[in-house]
């Protein structure tokens, strides 16, 4: 049986603007790297990047602080330098009491303009002028800022954005928070990040996305034991494969998924969960329903099997079809979805709770299932009990009757609920995050909010249970749910300009 658990690569661990101090004041203090060294080590491998990709420009204006990230920026600068790129820079306050290390790196990009095509400004004022440049370097804040920017540098953000010319951001876009995502009264917005020694969590939360631009992770000499108290980590397909075993030699041996579904109004969830899961190859898919749905499922799910449940006239899950239920159940190895369509009758809330607390079958919950599993005083998970919940935001709001203001406080949520009640979480939205056991958490890098429209939930809910069904580990079925979905809207966004229904991801 396949176990694979996700285990992220350095390069995809997201920091915190805690833990990036932390990494860098234990790298300077304990392996003896000075701050001006891992300061030159940044500053040389984004410069490296910008040539690689931006050969054509010729002339970049340099937007400094007092701090490290103007080093940097300084650093950037005197590599270009070197490869007939000028410079101007302009230290928005002054630089008459920069970091140490940044003041010895403006002195020695000042010894390397062997052609005096560099220009320095003592403040903003003089500086705005110039217009002979063709990009934008943001120097000015870094990681460190802790409050709203202010005064000349929030005037200086608000020009530069207004200028229709690439800018570059050193580690981090001025005024974006690291760890939340959120402006901090304005924001640089950047057509491209350089991020040193790992990426930044905000990056992927609330306006992150639309101020980074493309992010380049430039590695710094971190030692990886700095960085073992990190708890979030970016899912792409660069480390997560999603390529599906080879099936078994009979149809049982080659997973078998049973689904809990559908009620009169709401069977399209239920077909749409069945095909999606039945596309990813399994042995099985076994259909429970109400006998009175039954004739819809057997014109429109003819590799299905259908294993009705009560009499002719029952239309949804009533606390009396749960025996039969899990009678049914219990007949093959396998995973079980439960909830899409189910409706929200307070029968149905019984027979759920009655289903959830003998199953113990790897169960994820989707869509009504989790609305009935809200209405539960206490959630009924037999110890050891293996469940994956699929909430969009407002399902999980409901589910842990908290706060979810921001992606921030979704992201803390989800850790926190994934660990207490010992469940996986694929959290839908912009990103998704998968919350588990350990407690880890995995966000995306792109948009998943398609998940969230109506019918692409029940599709995503199938394929996520049919990895299971092939025994996958909850947090790898989760995310190779969310990368496969990636990949199939990919591939038909490329021929088509329209959003796609449900079934094209079937």
């Amino acid at each position: 049986m396949v176990t694979t658990s996700l285990n992220a690569p350095t390069s995809h661990y997201l920091l915190t603007a805690e833990l990036s101090q932390e990494i860098d004041r234990k790298t300077i203090g304990e392996m003896q790297f000075d701050g001006f060294t891992l300061m030159e080590i940044a500053g040389k491998s984004a410069s490296q990047l910008f040539l690689d990709h931006y050969k054509q420009l010729s002339k970049g204006l340099y937007l400094c602080g007092k701090g490290n990230n103007a080093g940097d920026a300084l650093v950037f600068a005197r590599y270009l330098l070197q490869n007939g790129i000028k410079a101007s820079v302009v230290f928005i306050s002054g630089s008459s009491d920069l970091s140490e290390n940044t003041k010895r790196n403006l002195e020695l990009l000042q010894k390397y303009d062997h052609d005096n095509t560099l220009n320095v400004y003592e403040n903003w004022n003089d500086a705005k002028p110039i217009k002979n440049f063709d990009f934008i370097v943001d120097g000015l804040l870094g990681t460190g800022l802790n409050s709203n920017v202010r005064g000349k540098y929030a005037e200086a953000i608000k020009w530069c954005n207004k200028q229709e010319l690439p800018t570059f951001a050193m580690d981090i876009p001025t005024g974006l928070h690291p760890n939340t995502g959120e402006i901090m009264g304005t924001a640089l917005e950047a057509n491209h990040t350089f991020s040193f020694g790992g990426l930044k969590q905000g990056f992927y939360l609330e306006e992150g996305p639309a101020l980074t631009g493309k992010i380049d992770y430039c590695k710094l000499p971190f030692p990886h034991k700095y960085k073992k108290n990190c708890s979030n980590f970016l899912l792409d397909e660069s480390w997560v494969s999603t390529d599906i075993s080879p099936t078994g030699k009979h149809k049982y041996d080659s997973g078998v998924l049973y689904i809990i579904a559908g009620s009169e109004g709401l069977t399209g969830a239920a077909i749409m969960a069945a095909k999606s899961a039945w596309a990813e190859g399994l042995g099985a898919v076994i259909l429970i329903c109400p006998r009175g749905t039954l004739p819809i499922y057997e014109q429109t799910l003819p590799s299905i099997i259908k294993k009705p449940v009560g009499n002719r006239n029952d239309f949804f899950f009533k606390k009396e079809h749960a025996e039969k239920s899990l009678q049914i159940i219990k007949e093959k190895k396998g995973s079980l979805l439960l909830g899409p369509g189910i409706g929200r009758n307070n029968s149905t809330v019984e027979f759920v709770k009655s289903i959830l607390t003998t199953n113990r079958k790897p169960t994820l919950i989707d869509a009504d299932g989790l609305w009935c599993l809200g209405q539960l005083a206490k959630w009924p998970k037999p110890k050891g009990a293996s469940w994956v919940l699929t909430p969009h935001p407002g399902e999980l709001k409901q589910l842990v009757d908290d706060k979810l203001d921001s992606d921030y406080q979704r992201l803390q949520v989800v850790q926190k609920i994934s660990n207490q009640q010992q469940v996986t979480i694929l959290s839908k939205g912009m990103p998704g995050i998968i919350g588990t056991l350990e407690p880890k958490s995995y966000l995306t890098n792109y948009d998943t909010s398609f998940f969230a429209r109506a019918g692409n939930g029940d599709v995503l809910a199938g394929k996520v249970a049919a990895y299971l069904a092939l025994g996958y580990s909850t947090d790898k079925s989760c995310a190779m749910g969310l990368l496969n979905g990636k990949q199939k809207l990919d591939q038909f966004l490329r021929n088509y300009k329209e959003l796609p229904e449900p079934t094209d991801f079937i």
